[in-house]
């Protein structure tokens, strides 16, 4: 892989990172400007690949999350902080784990798949990744909450 060199961008918002290589693939030369957004969407998806999480963000990222699929504007960025530095990228990720997995496994899953997306993909070397797990999804969780609510309906006279 030829050196890159990854300095803040002039032209663009100060989010931005470009990337310049001697020479493209075809002995072209050039700057590759990559958003922050970018790096926390990679980061995203490749958390949510990782058997265990069943989301990601705290709860009311979730609950913004929930509206903007609604809608099919998915955030894949949601629950997810990336600070991007010249040659670095480290990431914050906060997971929402499924019962009953073994949450620091899910955990160590959840780092080593994003630290592998992100050197693939946007070619940085990840300094760390953060995972927090904010809640555990217990499945019919949900269910069982709405017949609790027809019983007190039921008690009440």
């Amino acid at each position: 892989m030829a050196d890159t060199t990854i300095t803040p961008a002039t032209t663009t918002t100060a989010a931005a990172r470009t990337t310049g290589t001697p020479t493209g693939s075809a002995g072209v030369t050039g700057k590759t400007v990559i958003d922050d957004t970018v790096v926390s969407k990679v980061a995203g998806i490749a958390a949510r690949e990782v058997n265990g999480v069943h989301s990601l963000g705290n709860g009311a990222a979730r609950a913004i999350g929930a509206l903007r699929d609604a809608i099919g504007q998915r955030d894949f960025g949601q629950g997810v902080k990336v600070e991007v530095g010249e040659k670095q990228v480290a990431a914050d990720i906060v997971i929402v784990a499924e019962y009953p997995v073994a949450l620091q496994q899910v955990a160590d899953g959840v780092r080593a798949g994003v630290a592998r997306a992100l050197e693939q993909i946007v070619g940085m070397e990840v300094a760390e990744v953060n995972v927090t797990v904010q809640d555990v999804f217990i499945p019919g969780d949900d269910d069982d909450s709405s017949k609790d609510d027809e019983k007190k309906e039921a008690r009440v006279a």
